[in-house]
């Protein structure tokens, strides 16, 4: 009675032990799975966090020629004004191509690289450094930080085409009564021209 109660027993127990057997490799895919699931999730995460994105700074007004813009976006930055390329042709005129940043037929090559780089990625966006590409063209800037307040002069090369025909740009003001003048109006007459800053 015993030796058939153990063999029962034995029997048993070898029978069931097969159907345990599947249930480690199903165990070990749900795990792959999962890992294959949330991985790429966390390296996106994980890259996110390597990739700075711009923090919130304050509105700038930027002034050029006869332009007085104001910028919402801009990168924090100590020393430098970082706008957004999207916001660089109603700033300067110019706009950015793969040849560089170009106006009318100048183009002018920019990259994020050297010592003083022009361009920079950061959240998907290109940001362009208005400051950097003023030291690359000699062009004079101040900035009152205070008032978040940036003024450009006229870029140097810009201005080359006047100089070699010995024709000055074309403007228009208003008179003391207020109609609009335009120097072209004189074409052809001698004109005097008196200028003064408050600065």
């Amino acid at each position: 009675m015993a030796q058939q109660f153990v063999r029962r027993v034995t029997q048993v127990n070898i029978q069931s032990t097969p159907s345990r057997a599947p249930i480690v490799p199903f165990a070990g895919a749900i795990l792959f799975a999962l890992f294959a699931l949330f991985a790429p999730i966390a390296a996106q995460s994980s890259a996110e966090q390597a990739t700075p994105t711009p923090s919130p700074a304050p509105a700038i007004t930027v002034l050029y020629l006869d332009r007085a813009e104001t910028v919402e976006r801009t990168l924090p930055d100590p020393s430098d004004l970082w706008i957004p390329g999207a916001d660089l042709p109603r700033v300067n005129g110019f706009t950015l191509k793969p040849e560089g940043a170009c106006l009318d037929d100048l183009c002018v090559p920019v990259s994020a690289e050297g010592a003083d780089p022009i361009l920079a990625a950061r959240g998907g966006e290109t940001w362009f450094s208005l400051t950097a590409f003023a030291r690359k063209l000699d062009q004079a800037f101040v900035v009152d930080a205070e008032r978040n307040l940036w003024s450009f002069s006229p870029i140097p090369v810009t201005q080359a085409p006047y100089f070699d025909r010995a024709l000055a740009p074309d403007f228009e003001l208003p008179d003391r009564e207020g109609n609009p003048v335009r120097l072209a109006d004189f074409r052809g007459k001698k004109v005097l021209l008196l200028t003064w800053a408050s600065w």
